[in-house]
C-alpha cells in the first residue's frame, strides 16, 4: 500500500503541478476512494483560467469524481450503505447534515459545509478532496451514489452532466410527455438535457449551437434531438422563428439556457416559450449584469427558474438512466487523459488544443 497520494494541484490561473500527499489514516467514520475517473465541465475551464472558484491557497481541482471504495470505516459503511469494492460517484458539496437547511433537504444551501470537492484549499481540507488525484478522502458527510461496477468508466463518469440534464430540464423545467423543449447550448449538459427530456417523454426537442458546434449538434441528433439550429455563420437561423414554425406558432413549453457568458440566448429563451411557459437559466455569465425585458416575463406569465448544481434526486435518476443502457452514451465521450495531463485535458475541452471536437473529457489518474 502506497504511503503517499499523487494529485494535481492548481497554484494559480493556468498553473497546475503534481504533488504528493500523505495517505490519510481512515477511522470508523470516513473512507478512501481510489479515483477511476473525473469528468471535466465548463466550470473547470473557468476555474483553471482563474475566473471563478479560486481560493487564496493551492487546491486540488476536480469535482466529478467516480471510483472504487478502497478503505472504509465501520460506521461509515453502515451510514452510506456501501462496502469496500463498491463503485461510487460523489456530489460536489459536503454538507454539515445538521443545520436548518440540511434538515429540510436544502443541503446544497448549507452554510456550514466544511468543503466542496475540487475547490477547497489544501490547507483547509482534512486530506485530498479534489478528483484530480489517485485517491480521494471520503469525508463522513460526503454525499455519494453507487454505480454499477460493470459500467464502462467513461459512461459512469457522465453521472454529473446527465444529472444536470435531468434536474434542469425535467425536475426544474418540468418537461414531460408531449412537451416541446428548446435547449440553448450544445455542450455535454445541453445534450444531457436532450437525453433527459426524451426519457421523460418530450415530443419535440430543439437544440441550438454555433457553427463550430456542428459535431456536437450531430451527437445531439443521434441521442434524440429532433431539430438542431445553428445560430451564427453563413447558415445562421433565428431560433424563435424556427420554433414558431415547428409548433405552428404555439411555441415551446420549456426553454433551458446553458450558454456561457452570452446575453442573447437569455432573451431568446424568454421569447421562444409559450404564454405561461417555463425558462430555466443555468448558463453562467461571468457575473455580468444582463439587460432583460421584464415585461416579457410579466405579460406572458413566464416562470423563470435559476438552476444551481445537481441534487441527490437528479443524480439517482441519472445513474439509473446510465445503467439502463437506453442511450448510446459512448457517442458523447471523446477524450481521456492521465493525471499528468490535467492542464492538457482542460485546454482540450476548452478548444484551446486539439481539433475542436472535444465533448466529454475525463482524467483517469491511474491511466
Amino acid at each position: 500500500m502506497a504511503e503517499t497520494i499523487r494529485a494535481a494541484v492548481q497554484t494559480g490561473p493556468r498553473q497546475i503541478e503534481i504533488r504528493e500527499f500523505p495517505r490519510p489514516a481512515i477511522g470508523p467514520d470516513d473512507g478512501l476512494l481510489r479515483v477511476e475517473a473525473n469528468g471535466i465541465c465548463g466550470s473547470d475551464i473557468e476555474i483553471y483560467r482563474g475566473h471563478m472558484g479560486m481560493t487564496s491557497q493551492p487546491f486540488v481541482p476536480g469535482h466529478e469524481p467516480v471510483g472504487i471504495i478502497e478503505e472504509l470505516g465501520e460506521r461509515a459503511a453502515e451510514r452510506w450503505g456501501v462496502s469496500v469494492g463498491d463503485r461510487v460517484a460523489l456530489e460536489v458539496i459536503v454538507p454539515c447534515r445538521s443545520c436548518a437547511d440540511c434538515l429540510v433537504g436544502r443541503y446544497q444551501s448549507c452554510r456550514r459545509r466544511r468543503h466542496s470537492h475540487g475547490v477547497t484549499g489544501i490547507d483547509d481540507a482534512p486530506a485530498v478532496v479534489g478528483g484530480f488525484a489517485e485517491h480521494l478522502y471520503l469525508d463522513p458527510n460526503a454525499v455519494m451514489h453507487r454505480i454499477d461496477n460493470s459500467l464502462p468508466i467513461d459512461i459512469a463518469a457522465m453521472y454529473n452532466p446527465l444529472g444536470a440534464g435531468v434536474r434542469w430540464a425535467v425536475d426544474l423545467g418540468g418537461v414531460g410527455m408531449g412537451d416541446t423543449l428548446v435547449v440553448l447550448g450544445a455542450g455535454q449538459r445541453g445534450i444531457a438535457a436532450v437525453i433527459a427530456a426524451k426519457a421523460a417523454g418530450a415530443r419535440q426537442v430543439v437544440i441550438t449551437g454555433l457553427e463550430a458546434d456542428r459535431h456536437k449538434l450531430e451527437v445531439a441528433r443521434q441521442l434524440g434531438a429532433d431539430h438542431t439550429v445553428v445560430v451564427d455563420g453563413p447558415d445562421a437561423q433565428d431560433v424563435v422563428e424556427v420554433v414558431s414554425g415547428l409548433t405552428a406558432g404555439r411555441m415551446a413549453d420549456v426553454a433551458l439556457d446553458l450558454t456561457p457568458m452570452a446575453a442573447g440566448p437569455v432573451t431568446d429563451a424568454l421569447n421562444v416559450v409559450r404564454h405561461g411557459g417555463r425558462v430555466v437559466l443555468a448558463g453562467l455569465k461571468g457575473g455580468r449584469e444582463l439587460p432583460i425585458n421584464t415585461d416579457l416575463i410579466i405579460n406572458r406569465a413566464l416562470s423563470v427558474q435559476g438552476a444551481f448544481g445537481v441534487d441527490a434526486a437528479a443524480n439517482a435518476k441519472a445513474i439509473s438512466l446510465l445503467e439502463s443502457g437506453r442511450f448510446d452514451l459512448a457517442r458523447m465521450h471523446t477524450h481521456t487523459f492521465g493525471l499528468d495531463q490535467v492542464a492538457e485535458a482542460i485546454e482540450t475541452l476548452a478548444g484551446e488544443r486539439g481539433d475542436g471536437t472535444a465533448l466529454h473529457v475525463t482524467v483517469e489518474p491511474h491511466r
